[in-house]
């Protein structure tokens, strides 16, 4: 296999590391905006350089974002070419562009390191939906996110300080809005239920609330009740169709969920003959997500492509009834008080995400369904 490596930052650096040392694929061109020297690969700033040679038959994305990562992958398809990347924003915000074409095309793409970094979430997902029906999908997804909320439960930190100890160690960027408020695990929850249950959910009906507006008292109040708040994605079959959504939510102390440290990633899944399966693990680094890019490249040598063919569009319906703690704005129809805050009476995850994007200066975190 030869590859052109899109990118020589974080994951493109490890995706060029991890196949040096291999005798059955080889990165012999790499496109990337600096100057740069390196002993057994063309470098260009030119994409037309890697779409135009004919012996590349495989093009690894690794420069993240929307554009150009669209254009550059519509291109190598176009051109016949494999993909692999592990661009989650990418698969979410284009899925019903790229599957039907690189089906039409007849090449092979993947995109297992998208979600989960080193986990193979989206592979195992692949195996199980050869023997049964998916019925859930969900869990911690952004390490950013987990670092910052274990921070401020375990070391009783500020979000402030939370937040700047993340960006000190590299687990947040200069500007977090991405992670903090929900937007990168909504894009991993899309491409997750896309293809555990084989459709393409309704993007626009996908709520997302981040953890933005947490505060050292929030935390506070959980621990007295007996809680550690998360931020999660669900996703689930219905009679009806689907609900799905991203949401902080509290855990009892003893659930698994509540000992999710650090940067760790805890996605879960619900199969019909299984049952409950959890998947743990580092949800991002260089290496966990390169490690998975190269299992991709493997898979495309075996001739495996996407993990499900492309489905029909889906409606997403969120009338699961939910009790919420509540911080900030009004709310009529509040069951009892914890400090400043409400607990709401059961109310549908849609009509409070409605509510909640009318007050943005509240905070909100769902309670367990059995409380």
């Amino acid at each position: 296999m030869k590859i052109g490596l899109l990118g020589f930052g974080t994951v493109g650096k490890g995706v060029y590391k991890l196949t040096a040392a291999r005798q059955d694929m080889l990165v012999s061109r790499v496109l990337c905006r600096r100057e740069l020297s390196l002993p057994d690969a063309e470098v260009t700033h030119d994409f037309a350089d890697i779409l135009r040679d004919s012996t590349i038959d495989t093009v690894v994305e690794a420069i993240g974002g929307l554009h150009p990562a669209f254009e550059y992958v519509k291109a190598a398809i176009e051109a016949g070419k494999n993909v692999v990347t592990a661009n989650k924003a990418l698969m979410a915000t284009c899925y019903d562009e790229l599957l039907p074409l690189a089906e039409e095309k007849g090449v092979l793409l993947r995109c297992t390191a998208s979600v989960g970094g080193g986990i193979g979430w989206l592979s195992e997902l692949e195996r199980v939906r050869r023997i049964e029906t998916i019925t859930q999908v969900g869990g911690i997804m952004n390490g950013t996110c987990n670092f910052i909320l274990d921070s401020m439960t375990r070391l009783n930190l500020s979000y402030d300080a939370a937040l700047r100890q993340a960006q000190f160690l590299g687990y947040a960027e200069a500007d977090p809005s991405t992670d903090v408020d929900g937007i990168d695990t909504w894009h991993k929850l899309i491409v997750s239920a896309n293809i555990a249950f084989g459709v393409s959910l309704d993007r626009d009906g996908i709520p997302a609330a981040g953890i933005r507006r947490v505060t050292a008292d929030d935390m506070a109040q959980f621990h007295a009740h007996g809680y550690v708040c998360k931020l999660v994605s669900f996703a689930c079959r219905q009679e009806k169709g689907f609900a799905a959504f991203v949401q902080p939510t509290l855990f009892p102390n003893r659930a698994l969920e509540a000992s999710v440290p650090t940067n760790y990633n805890l996605i879960t899944l619900v199969g019909s003959t299984s049952g409950r399966q959890s998947f743990y693990g580092q949800g991002a680094g260089r290496y966990p997500t390169a490690y998975n890019v190269v299992q991709d490249c493997m898979d495309i040598q075996k001739g495996t492509g996407f993990y499900c063919r492309y489905g029909s569009k889906a409606a997403v319906h969120n009338d699961l009834p939910m009790r919420y703690y509540l911080r900030g704005g009004e709310w009529q129809d509040a069951e009892t008080r914890w400090g400043d805050a409400v607990i709401t009476k059961p109310v549908s995850v849609a009509e409070m995400h409605h509510w909640l994007s009318r007050h943005p200066e509240a905070f909100i975190a769902a309670l367990p369904a059995e409380e």
